[in-house]
């Protein structure tokens, strides 16, 4: 699936949703980058997402929406990301609960973020979904294997160890690098494998 080439002097654009799944800092640090790389950004976030967004950090639904260019409601089905006709260079969903998972897998557009999904793929445009759920089950499994076979790319947020991570927060940079870099979008903090080094 190629991703788009903007019109130079044109911002590059990604729709970015969060759901209730653990991992919310994915989501927010998805999000300043993105911020930091120039990227016009359209936020959804799910009821459940505002409320782990609370357990989980320090940070507020407002601080979050105020890192996004565009922010729309998850039951609004007439924003303009519900139709293919919105032009952007994918979407992804960070972090994406089995619960959109199987929407977005099977179609079922009952909110503003499978909708969102839904449209992207039929566009074949890049559509990532970082999954957090372990272990998994059969049922999992076939949705990953049926949206992946749609043209969604299933990205666990696996760790890298081999970077030697001092602080969470090296690990949650680095699986943003790697989620962006699946756009042709390079982060600074991105540090690619280059093979056993010497000390």
């Amino acid at each position: 699936m190629s991703l788009s080439n903007p019109v130079p002097g044109t911002r590059r654009k990604i729709v970015v949703a969060l759901t209730g799944a653990t991992g919310a800092i994915l989501g927010i640090q998805t999000l300043i980058e993105l911020r930091k790389l120039n990227v016009e950004t359209h936020l959804v976030i799910s009821k459940w997402a505002e409320s782990t967004i609370r357990y989980e950090t320090d940070y507020t639904p407002q601080n979050i929406r105020a890192l996004a260019d565009y922010i729309y409601n998850i039951n609004d089905l007439a924003a303009p990301i519900s139709s293919g006709s919105f032009k952007a260079d994918g979407m992804v969903v960070v972090p994406c609960s089995v619960k959109t998972l199987a929407a977005i897998s099977n179609g079922y557009c009952d909110d503003l973020i499978s909708r969102a999904a839904d449209v992207m793929l039929k566009e074949r445009r890049r559509v990532v979904l970082v999954l957090r759920e372990t272990p998994l089950s059969e049922i999992h499994i076939r949705n990953m294997l049926q949206a992946t076979q749609s043209g969604a790319v299933i990205f666990p947020p696996v760790p890298a160890f081999y970077i030697k991570p001092s602080h969470i927060s090296d690990l949650v940079e680095h699986t943003v690098g790697r989620i962006l870099d699946l756009f042709g979008l390079d982060t600074e903090q991105f540090e690619r494998w280059n093979g056993f080094q010497k000390e």
